[in-house]
């Protein structure tokens, strides 16, 4: 899809609730448009991560947002996962443990940070396009992103979704406790104060409770061909 020099570098922003389908949805669409990604959940852990590894403390602040704001870091899509690149290594599994996790929410709760981590997201929109999965992609970081989706599904497939990924891992998990657990993500996510979880204005909404995966695909695919036409 060719992009005149004067226009700006589309960019199609995906957010939901946990367990929609945001990261494999967002994966495949941009493999087949062959654009870049942007996986935000994970910038988090990447800067607790990376600033950890630099040994800067994660309580100052200053020092922590310019590792935010200067991060090489990049999502490359292997056609079956994505693997986290930072400074041409591999983190992909080093930033999923616990401890980076627990880092990872003392650097969120930083006001700083979060805004030079907006700055660096913003960066990832390079040509030829950028499909970006998170939370707040289409209500703040990328507000004029040419195509905008709310993706969710009912919390019940949802929870069965994340069990099954959780279980195929060997993971001893309790699907009960699992559905509580979304509920109450979403409503978290939904009355925080900070970019609260909602559906922009202007963005399509996907329910994909009932459909397959390349049935989701193909319909964001429409989307951007009727949006973005070559």
């Amino acid at each position: 899809m060719a992009q005149s020099m004067h226009q700006p570098v589309p960019v199609i922003a995906i957010d939901g609730p946990g367990g929609a389908g945001k990261g494999t949805i967002s994966q495949a669409v941009a493999g087949q448009l062959g654009w870049h990604l942007l996986d935000s959940g994970s910038l988090y852990r990447v800067t607790a991560f990376a600033a950890d590894r630099k040994g800067v403390a994660l309580e100052d602040s200053e020092a922590v947002s310019e590792v935010a704001r200067t991060l090489d870091v990049r999502f490359e899509y292997t056609g079956t996962d994505t693997r986290i690149m930072l400074e041409e290594n591999d983190v992909t599994n080093s930033i999923r443990t616990e401890e980076v996790g627990k880092m990872a929410s003392v650097v969120a709760a930083d006001s700083a940070v979060r805004q030079a981590l907006i700055e660096r997201q913003r960066a990832f929109a390079r040509p030829p396009g950028l499909v970006a999965d998170g939370r707040d992609m289409g209500t703040i970081v990328f507000r004029d992103a040419g195509l905008k989706i709310f993706l969710t599904a009912s919390v019940e497939e949802r929870a069965r979704r994340r069990y099954k990924q959780l279980k195929d891992k060997g993971m001893d998990v309790s699907l009960p406790a699992l559905s509580r657990d979304m509920k109450e993500r979403d409503r978290r996510d939904s009355e925080r104060s900070v970019a609260p979880l909602r559906a922009a204005d202007d963005a399509r909404v996907l329910d994909s409770t009932e459909l397959a995966i390349p049935e989701v695909v193909a319909l964001v695919i429409s989307w951007v061909n009727e949006v973005f036409p070559p």
